[in-house]
């Protein structure tokens, strides 16, 4: 009864967080504006009262901003919680394989080559063919990046036909700093795209709508039931990979899938927000300290909470330079960071970190 009284508590807060956050703004709208609109779009309410421009702030600006960051905070949490079990890591997140420098690289690469390309079809009279070139082809790129990054960490941190995770996590560190390098890289080539490429690495949900929920949605979806549904050998592999390959485990088939599974929603969380940082970490821990449950109630308990944390931490992001500096919005990684690390002091203050179990 608790336990279901929990989940019930978990799942109101992420639905309040989600029309709470679309009150606040530099436009006051009320709660009671704010469920009319959304009801009207959901074809639950009559919402042709509202003025249309309530409804356009509150479900296409507001709405499909909080609902993209409860997905993108569900995201990282649940990689994050998959990499701690698979690597037996307390630390491992989304960035510890080089997973999200991947992702990112080829998310640059492709706003590059959109701009340039842009530039180039208005000169030609091409423009209005190749405006959206970018976008619709972000989430691809990102995620071939974040694949094509674990497969070379597999291939590195192959030692002696098997894999062991102390390889896996340095072959990640290398990666990661040969990624960043190419970043730069690309930085370098394409000046005319560098301030787009530093904001959008920085993390940031400003003037994502529901083009960008689309684009992340599908393969958020793929890889989230590739982790529900390897949970309970999720929970083998934490007793390490001989006493899971007793009990019947395929260890090395189910730790690529879970793997993969990971990389997907990590490479589709990055593709629409750039890199965000801590709540990959934050989730997990919290609830492993909290309610210290399987794997499977760990990834949906994660989920969850990391959804409601990148929600509120996004309404700061977008709420606390905005009245000094006219509507200037701080990237959302950076509140993350603010919160994440201050976490972190508390948690190593509690005593050593628990490994995941």
């Amino acid at each position: 009864m608790v336990r279901n009284g929990l989940w019930l508590l978990l799942m109101l807060c992420a639905v309040a967080s989600v029309l709470a956050s679309c009150v606040i703004g530099p436009w006051n709208i009320d709660m009671q504006d704010v469920a009319t609109a959304v009801g009207g779009a959901l074809g639950l309410m009559d919402a042709s009262a509202l003025p249309d421009a309530v409804r356009a702030v509150v479900v296409d600006l507001r709405l499909a901003r909080a609902v993209l960051a409860l997905g993108v905070g569900a995201a990282l949490a649940m990689a994050g919680a998959t990499f701690q079990a698979v690597l037996q890591n307390p630390l491992a997140d989304p960035f510890t394989l080089g997973v999200s420098a991947g992702a990112a690289l080829g998310a640059t690469l492709v706003i590059g080559l959109g701009v340039r390309l842009e530039e180039l079809g208005a000169l030609a009279g091409l423009a209005p063919y190749l405006a959206g070139l970018s976008l619709s082809a972000l989430p691809l790129a990102a995620l071939l990046g974040g694949l094509s990054t674990l497969a070379a960490v597999l291939l590195l941190g192959r030692r002696a036909g098997s894999l062991s995770r102390e390889t896996l996590v340095l072959a990640g560190v290398v990666v990661s700093s040969v990624l960043a390098a190419c970043i730069t890289l690309v930085k370098a080539v394409h000046e005319e795209a560098v301030g787009a490429m530093v904001f959008w690495i920085m993390g940031s949900l400003q003037g994502r709508g529901w083009g960008h929920v689309a684009l992340f949605l599908p393969f958020f979806v793929v890889g989230g039931l590739i982790l529900a549904r390897y949970a309970r050998e999720l929970d083998l592999l934490a007793l390490g990979e001989e006493q899971a390959m007793l009990l019947g485990v395929d260890a090395p088939r189910i730790r690529l899938l879970l793997l993969c599974g990971a990389t997907m929603v990590t490479a589709a969380a990055v593709a629409v927000s750039g890199i965000i940082g801590f709540v990959g970490l934050v989730a997990p821990h919290a609830f492993r300290l909290w309610l210290k449950p399987r794997s499977r109630s760990l990834l949906a308990a994660s989920a969850l909470g990391g959804g409601v944390l990148l929600v509120w931490s996004d309404v700061l992001a977008r709420t606390l330079l905005a009245t000094d500096t006219g509507g200037m919005e701080l990237p959302v990684g950076v509140v993350t960071a603010l919160l994440g690390g201050p976490f972190f002091c508390m948690l190593l203050g509690r005593g050593p970190v628990r490994r995941p179990a």
